[in-house]
């Protein structure tokens, strides 16, 4: 066990703290803090995706934490009643780092061990953490000898930290379910929208997971995307994700995090992946760049107008605008195309609907231009209202599709 640091010495009561995400999380720093909080004072905490399970809930009295999201096991503190959320596309977490309307008076992060010229590396974890360190006056780390130094990534000195804890331990792997028959069918289907060259941003999940296993086919396919998932490296080491005709940083894999297996920790080394701060990553200017970028993101519902809701589930944010604005929006406008796809059906419910039940849009109608189902492919790309419609209603479950017809208020369209 690591020494447990008097994380009084640095924050301060009112300070507020951010950690970085995932398996990237100084979870030895984020306990200590969880058990120091009521002692220091009330504490506005910042964090991402979470597995840690002491931040499902409840919190110390005096810790108030925010996120950007319900990822993870903040899902089950949003149902609580305990998660205070920043809608925000992933692009202006930066920005709000910047002009400090995000905690950013102590960070805590989890790096390697220091290389041979004594710079630590962030790994596995660079995304908003290297941009908010910028910002961020009193840093701590959790020193892992096993996360690995990744290329690309930021590297500091520890003389950067007010204070380090060593650790040698497992980093978190990504707990995902392995893709069924449905998952399958999709994963076919989009891969049919993708060309040999093009660019990739993909997110993580078993369909994104069936997508990547369907396109072992393809060929000098690059990816710049938020995350990595073991698919991704797979494509690399078959050749089949070369990323040689990218419009720029031709050759590699850009991203800003991996999440994955112990296998995919260990298979960074070497490999053409390169981690970079989502200034870089999620910068609108960059994703214009790339004119060949075909975006694939998922969603909890789409609406019949191709309004996809990926954020609230029942009341509750289970999901986040993160990055799929800004990579949907760059391959609608100035890249190949953008793709939402989804089961057609989960709980008992279609997620083809005629409004949003959460409520609120996350990805315009404007930014889709095809929905995947396993039942099929509603390309919405210069259709009228009533031509998305019934190609939506099309690649909905069959058992909802007569609701779905009923529920129109648009003029029939013949065939």
């Amino acid at each position: 066990m690591p020494e447990t640091l008097d994380l009084s010495r640095y924050i301060r009561p009112g300070d507020g703290v951010w950690w970085g995400q995932a398996g990237a999380e100084p979870e030895p720093l984020v306990d200590a803090l969880l058990d120091q909080a009521g002692a220091i004072g009330p504490v506005r905490a910042f964090c991402g995706l979470t597995w840690n399970e002491r931040l499902a809930g409840p919190l110390p009295a005096g810790l108030t934490l925010t996120s950007y999201g319900g990822l993870g096991l903040l899902r089950k503190l949003s149902r609580r009643g305990g998660l205070e959320v920043v809608p925000c596309h992933y692009s202006s977490l930066p920005r709000l780092f910047a002009r400090r309307l995000l905690p950013c008076d102590v960070g805590l992060l989890q790096v390697s061990a220091p290389d041979g010229d004594g710079l630590v590396s962030l790994g596995i974890g660079e995304e908003y953490a290297a941009d908010a360190l910028r910002h961020t006056p009193t840093l701590i780390a959790e020193v892992n000898r096993q996360m690995p130094r990744t290329q690309g990534a930021t590297r500091l000195p520890l003389s950067a930290f007010a204070a380090t804890v060593e650790t040698d331990r497992p980093l978190r792997e990504a707990a995902v379910r392995e893709p069924d028959a449905a998952d399958r069918v999709i994963g076919e289907l989009v891969a049919g929208l993708i060309e040999d060259g093009d660019t990739l941003q993909i997110g993580v999940g078993a369909v994104p997971g069936a997508i990547l296993g369907a396109l072992a086919g393809h060929g000098d396919l690059g990816f710049h995307t938020g995350m990595i998932t073991d698919g991704v490296l797979d494509l690399v080491e078959r050749g089949v994700a070369t990323g040689a005709k990218k419009e720029i940083d031709s050759g590699l894999v850009v991203t800003g995090a991996a999440l994955g297996s112990a296998a995919l920790y260990g298979r960074l080394a070497g490999s053409p992946v390169e981690f970079r701060p989502a200034s870089y990553t999620h910068d609108p200017a960059v994703l214009s760049r790339l004119r060949s970028l075909v975006s694939v993101n998922s969603a909890i519902e789409v609406d019949l107008l191709g309004q996809a809701g990926a954020e609230l589930a029942g009341g509750t944010h289970v999901g986040a605008v993160g990055g799929q604005v800004d990579f949907s929006r760059a391959a609608a406008l100035t890249g190949a195309r953008s793709v939402i796809a989804l089961r057609a059906e989960s709980k008992g419910r279609s997620a083809i609907v005629p409004t949003l039940h959460g409520g609120v849009v996350t990805t315009a109608r404007s930014d889709v231009d095809a929905v995947v189902t396993e039942h099929g492919v509603a390309m919405l790309a210069g259709r009228t209202v009533a031509e998305r419609a019934r190609r939506l209603i099309a690649v909905a479950a069959p058992e909802y599709r007569d609701t779905l017809e009923a529920s129109l208020v648009l003029p029939k369209i013949s065939a």
